[in-house]
């Protein structure tokens, strides 16, 4: 067995300099949002953010928007239109659903059954984890009536459905659909590239049991921007369209994604797990932010903020920035954006 290497007491001479510490402290991501407790600040969350111009251009940025990060849901837009161009011929709420990450409300439930049964599939052949509806009422009501975690219950059935069913119609293997070399997750894997412009740095595996692709801010911006503004019946521009018109497929009647695609005609808007938020106005201008720590919590306060200072001014920011603290059962504090 090998001995541990002592460790050292530092010398003098291993203090940082000026110009490291500096650096250092310059790498530190900015404070997005504040956590406000009676008057009193008791905590922080950091991360970055990216705005583009209607041309494509950095607008303005916060934190280092270069860096890769994993979009988590934010990527299904680019999943759904990888079963399109596979050949998978889905419109209307279907192809919503295909990039949604579902409230589990017993109309998104409904539809992936009928998905499932359209295409000569079962629910057992999902490869999503056993899990329950997403949004906390739906579950609550789900576990009253004695039923149990579901593969067709987790948020990404309705996505890896649509996967499924275009693999079935290539003749692709079903057992492996989610790896990373399936015919199918390459045409993901390029259309990933082809829509943000910029190469993956990392893939990963994502809470569903997808590929997951990284990106930049900056490229997952460029990304929702390049679907918005993509011509009339390409696969993206389908995808786009179907869930601008069916938002409540989407995410569900609770949620801040459907609340702002439903109040802002044109927008394309979705979020992703630990806190990824990508957003593209009608007019080509887009967002993207992820908080550091995860805290999904923030994005309604901190996509409020950066929509205001975009310009866009609705009522339904008010909702969705609205995310308050207890004490008890009274309203003592907020969530609120700090930039």
């Amino acid at each position: 067995m090998t001995s541990p290497t002592p460790i050292s007491e530092p010398s003098q001479d291993s203090s940082p300099s000026p110009d490291s510490a500096a650096a250092a402290q310059s790498a530190v991501p900015p404070v997005l949002a504040e956590v406000v407790r009676s008057g009193f600040v008791e905590g922080r969350h950091r991360g970055s953010l990216v705005v583009l111009a209607a041309d494509g251009s950095v607008e303005w940025a916060l934190g280092d928007a270069a860096a890769p990060v994993f979009p988590r849901s934010a990527n299904k837009p680019m999943q759904a239109a990888a079963v399109l161009r596979a050949g998978l011929d889905l419109s209307g709420e279907r192809l919503a659903l295909a990039a949604a990450s579902h409230s589990g409300e017993s109309f998104h439930l409904d539809l992936v059954r009928t998905m499932l049964a359209e295409h000569g599939l079962t629910a057992d052949q999902l490869q999503t984890p056993p899990d329950l509806p997403l949004d906390p009422e739906e579950s609550e009501r789900y576990l009253a009536s004695g039923q149990v975690r579901e593969r067709l219950t987790m948020n990404c059935s309705g996505k890896h459905t649509a996967m499924l069913a275009a693999c079935a119609l290539n003749g692709w293997p079903l057992g492996s659909y989610l790896d990373q070399d399936h015919p199918l997750q390459q045409l993901v894997l390029d259309g990933v590239r082809t829509a943000s412009g910029e190469d993956v740095a990392h893939i990963g595996t994502d809470g569903c049991g997808a590929p997951l692709m990284s990106l930049s801010l900056t490229g997952l911006a460029r990304a929702f921007r390049h679907f918005v503004a993509a011509e009339p019946g390409s696969p993206e521009r389908r995808v786009a369209d179907a869930m601008r018109a069916h938002p409540e497929y989407v995410a569900g009647t609770r949620r801040p994604d459907t609340w702002l695609m439903q109040a802002l005609p044109g927008t394309l808007s979705k979020m992703g797990a630990e806190a990824v938020q990508a957003l593209a106005l009608p007019d080509g201008r887009a967002l993207a932010f992820k908080i550091d720590d995860g805290a999904i919590r923030t994005l309604g306060p901190v996509l409020a903020r950066v929509l205001r200072r975009m310009g866009v001014d609705a009522p339904v920011l008010s909702r969705i920035e609205d995310a308050p603290l207890l004490g008890g059962a009274t309203r003592v504090g907020e969530i609120r954006a700090a930039f």
